[in-house]
C-alpha cells in the first residue's frame, strides 16, 4: 500500500475546560446528511478523558466543518469502571437508527496502574448525544482475561454481532515501567449487548518484540477481512501501525510490511503512530490516525494512494 499523508486534521485548542488536549483514537461515523464524523477523546487539565466529536468533510477531510463544544459521554461516576475517562473504539448503525457506542472505560488502581473494560452507551439522535446503557462494563473482568477487556471493533453481519478487541491478565516491566501484555481477541453476540467471558485469541502477538496490540479496526471488501491495528513495541516502546488480512475475520495473516505508512520525525507523529482507522469515502479511501503521545495534539488522516 501507499499512503499519502494530508496532515494534522483537528486538534483541541485549549479553551474548553473538558478537551484541553489529545484527540484519541479517532473513530469514524458516516451520518445521514452525508458528513463524516469523528469521535475523538479529549482530556481535561487532569488528564481525564470525555468523548467529543468533530465534523469533516468527506470529500476533502482535511476540512473541518465543526466540533463539539460539550462532550458526548463524560467519564464515569466515582467508583466505577469508568470514572478516570472514557475513550471511544467503534460506532455501529442498528436497524430501528439507533447508534451503539462501543468505549473504553479507564479506572485507576494501586497494584497495576490501570484497568480498561468495555462500556457501552446508546444514541436515539444520530450521535448528537449518548447515554450509557448501565454503569457497569459489557465486557466485564473474567477469570481469562482479568485486566484489560478493550479496543473493542465490532461490525454487524448477517443479523448478529461480532467483536475484535485486546484483552490480558498480565504485567511487564519495560523500561522501568509496568506495562500490560495482551493480544487480539473475537466474540459474537446476538444483540450487540450480551457477550462471553472469553474470547478466542485470533491473533497473538510477537512476545520477544511486542507486549500488546492498539485498537483494531475491521472493514470488509470482495477479497476478505482488512485489519488496521497498533503494534505496542517492546524496544522502543513506542506505536507503529500493523495490517492484517483475513478469509473470514478469525484466521489472520499478518502483512504488517505492507502498510506504508510510518511516522514523519520533527513532525506531530514524528515519534509515534497508531489508531489507524480506514474509511471509504466520496470513492477515495482514507486513514485517520493518531501520532506522538496517543494523539496529544490531535488526529490527521492519510490517503490511499496504491493498494
Amino acid at each position: 500500500m501507499r499512503w499519502t499523508k494530508r496532515g494534522l486534521v483537528w486538534g483541541p485548542d485549549g479553551s474548553l475546560d473538558w478537551a484541553r488536549t489529545h484527540a484519541t483514537c479517532p473513530t469514524p461515523l458516516q451520518r445521514r446528511d452525508g458528513s463524516l464524523r469523528l469521535y475523538v477523546q479529549c482530556r481535561d487539565g487532569g488528564n481525564v478523558g470525555r468523548i467529543g466529536w468533530v465534523d469533516v468533510d468527506p470529500v476533502d477531510p482535511v476540512r473541518v466543518l465543526r466540533s463539539a463544544r460539550t462532550p458526548v459521554l463524560d467519564a464515569g461516576a466515582p467508583g466505577c469502571f469508568d470514572d478516570n475517562g472514557v475513550f471511544p473504539t467503534s460506532v455501529v448503525r442498528v436497524d430501528d437508527g439507533r447508534l451503539l457506542l462501543y468505549y473504553v472505560g479507564f479506572e485507576l488502581c494501586h497494584r497495576i496502574r490501570y484497568r480498561l473494560l468495555t462500556g457501552l452507551a446508546i444514541s436515539d439522535d444520530d450521535g448528537d448525544s449518548f447515554r450509557r446503557l448501565r454503569s457497569t462494563p459489557i465486557l466485564e473482568r473474567s477469570s481469562e482475561e482479568l485486566h484489560i477487556r478493550g479496543g473493542a471493533f465490532v461490525r454487524r453481519e448477517d443479523g448478529h454481532f461480532r467483536m475484535w478487541y485486546v484483552a490480558g491478565s498480565r504485567w511487564e516491566v519495560l523500561a522501568g515501567k509496568q506495562m500490560p501484555v495482551y493480544d487480539l481477541r473475537h466474540l459474537e453476540s446476538a444483540d450487540g449487548i450480551s457477550w462471553a467471558g472469553q474470547g478466542r485469541v485470533v491473533m497473538p502477538i510477537d512476545a520477544a518484540r511486542e507486549h500488546g496490540f492498539g485498537r483494531p479496526f475491521v472493514t470488509r471488501d470482495g477479497n476478505g477481512y482488512r485489519l488496521h491495528y497498533s503494534i505496542r513495541r517492546r524496544q522502543p516502546p513506542r506505536y507503529r501501525l500493523g495490517f492484517a488480512h483475513s478469509p473470514d475475520g478469525l484466521t489472520w495473516r499478518r502483512e504488517d510490511d505492507r502498510i506504508g505508512l510510518d511516522v514523519s520525525p520533527g513532525q506531530w507523529d514524528g515519534d509515534s503512530i497508531c489508531y489507524g482507522a480506514e474509511v471509504r469515502s466520496a470513492g477515495r479511501t482514507f486513514l485517520f490516525y493518531n501520532g506522538d503521545d496517543f494523539g496529544a495534539r490531535g488526529f490527521g488522516v492519510a490517503e490511499l494512494m496504491a493498494a
